[in-house]
């Protein structure tokens, strides 16, 4: 063959290169990103390639508009979406028995713990329920999961605070989501310290 003829059939080569490029990126903004559209471009560029490599012709082709980040996209919403349910599944809940059944609360959803007698009830909305253990043993097993005492019979959920007022006797008003509202005696103020991870705008908010 000679130097002509190996020209003009490289030049015929970049004309199809250039053509099937078009083509793929008009596929792709006229239809709908999907497995058949990936797998399609995709087979045009290794046969471009292929058809090229041998004359020694090779020009990258322009893969700005495949829609491989839009199905990367589409996976990486569907694995954090599994991921929620999984944390919504694991979740610490508290297991109880109440009038011969077993129940299960999230703590989340628990806003306070509180001793009547021999009893402690658990502020959950919309029923409180009933338990029989002492609020010292309730708030040793609750502590690992935010729960703090700020009353000899009163432990919170410090995720459910929502306001705390200093009271001129050294005590506090804490208020709760839903507003019932709590005293923090001067025993218990330290513990207050843990309701949130950051405090700002003074060193003595709870001096």
């Amino acid at each position: 063959m000679s130097t002509r003829e190996i020209q003009d059939h490289k030049a015929i080569a970049r004309e199809m290169f250039v053509e099937q490029a078009a083509h793929a990126k008009a596929d792709v903004s006229a239809n709908p990103p999907g497995a058949d559209t990936v797998l399609s471009i995709k087979s045009r560029r290794d046969y471009t390639l292929e058809s090229t490599a041998e004359d020694g012709f090779y020009e990258p082709i322009d893969t700005s508009l495949l829609p491989v980040t839009r199905v990367d996209a589409a996976n990486l919403i569907r694995a954090l979406r599994q991921l929620e349910v999984i944390a919504k599944r694991q979740a610490p809940r508290i297991a109880f028995k109440a009038k011969g059944r077993i129940l299960f609360l999230d703590l989340a959803e628990i806003v306070a713990v509180q001793a009547e007698g021999n009893y402690v009830s658990l502020q959950h909305r919309p029923d409180p329920y009933l338990l029989r253990e002492s609020i010292s043993s309730m708030a040793e097993k609750l502590k690992p999961y935010g729960f703090i005492r700020i009353h000899r019979s009163v432990v919170v959920n410090i995720s459910a605070v929502e306001e705390i007022q200093p009271l001129s006797t050294g005590e506090y008003r804490l208020r709760v989501k839903g507003g019932e509202e709590y005293l923090v005696t001067r025993t218990y103020k330290d513990n207050l310290r843990d309701l949130a991870q950051l405090w700002v705008g003074s060193e003595h908010l709870l001096g």
